[in-house]
């Protein structure tokens, strides 16, 4: 039986109960509860913006993933040298990725931009860059279909990501141009309804997705998770991490409080779980090792 129709069948109350207590589909031990704080962390979606750098150098970013149990983070920064910046400055604790804005082009005119695909092409060359993105789609317009074909065959010719900040149609149309390429979902679509998530990673095995900023969504109650985020968790459990999009220095300020509430919701699953996507997903889908032992490090 599968979760969808368990829930259509139980009442939105007794789903968890049911999955908990009741479940060997679903569970084979008991939820990780307190022993999610012994769990190192990777955070997927991390930014190291301009207007941070002052105010949060980089030894005070290290610090902060240090405190939080954060043993390695997925970094993308405006401009790029920010993410730089950090991979130097702790290279065993940061996985870079590339972001497209700098200088004039941000979120709303990258693709418009003359001399993208150059800039992409020689930040690749010259650093060893784990995806393309965090980059926004806002509106769909197919006539970029060009840059984008040539952004996915720099992300081919790498066996690398990208990490893509839009509404499920982009999606699909990306698929489209290429359906082997390799996409991480930001926010897991952000505003995008839970069933709808759900529908586009059932209709793409190979969608991976972060779940920052929907940690609050995720969590329920705060006592049982959303019963249907609940269903997205342990159907695509192999394909979901965690993140904190420290966007502005506003989320800087709130990392701990990030971070804990990530452990919150984790704290619920079973362990096995839990492991995945805090940090075991990332670890597979980066060929990096990540263990507690990282923090403390550089």
């Amino acid at each position: 039986m599968c979760l969808k129709l368990i829930r259509n069948i139980l009442p939105a109350f007794g789903f968890l109960a049911f999955m908990f207590a009741y479940s060997p589909l679903v569970r084979a031990d008991e939820p990780i509860g307190d022993a999610v704080k012994e769990l190192p962390l990777f955070d997927a979606h991390m930014h190291y913006k301009e207007p941070a750098w002052e105010r949060y150098p980089v030894e005070s970013v290290i610090e902060l993933m240090d405190e939080n149990g954060v043993a390695m983070a997925l970094v993308s920064s405006t401009p790029d040298e920010g993410t730089i910046m950090l991979w130097e400055h702790a290279p065993n604790r940061i996985v870079p990725e590339l972001r497209p804005y700098h200088g004039s082009a941000g979120s709303g005119n990258w693709t418009k931009m003359q001399g993208m695909d150059t800039y992409l092409q020689r930040r690749l060359e010259q650093y060893p860059h784990e995806g393309i993105g965090e980059f926004h789609i806002h509106r769909l317009d197919t006539s970029d279909e060009a840059l984008f074909r040539k952004v996915i065959e720099m992300a081919r010719e790498r066996d690398i990501y990208l990490h893509v900040h839009s509404g499920a149609e982009p999606v699909r149309w990306l698929y489209s141009l290429d359906p082997d390429v390799k996409i991480i979902w930001a926010h897991a679509g952000l505003s995008t309804p839970a069933p709808d998530v759900h529908k586009l990673m059932s209709d793409f095995p190979t969608l991976l997705a972060d779940t920052s900023l929907r940690e609050w969504e995720i969590a329920g109650s705060g006592s049982s998770l959303d019963p249907e985020w609940a269903e997205i968790v342990f159907d695509f459990q192999d394909r979901l991490m965690i993140g904190s999009d420290t966007w502005v220095n506003a989320q800087w300020d709130k990392y701990s409080d990030i971070m804990a509430s990530n452990r919150r919701w984790l704290a619920m699953l079973p362990r096995s779980v839990a492991e995945k996507i805090a940090y075991k997903n990332a670890e597979r889908i980066f060929g990096q090792e990540v263990t507690p032992d990282l923090v403390g490090t550089r």
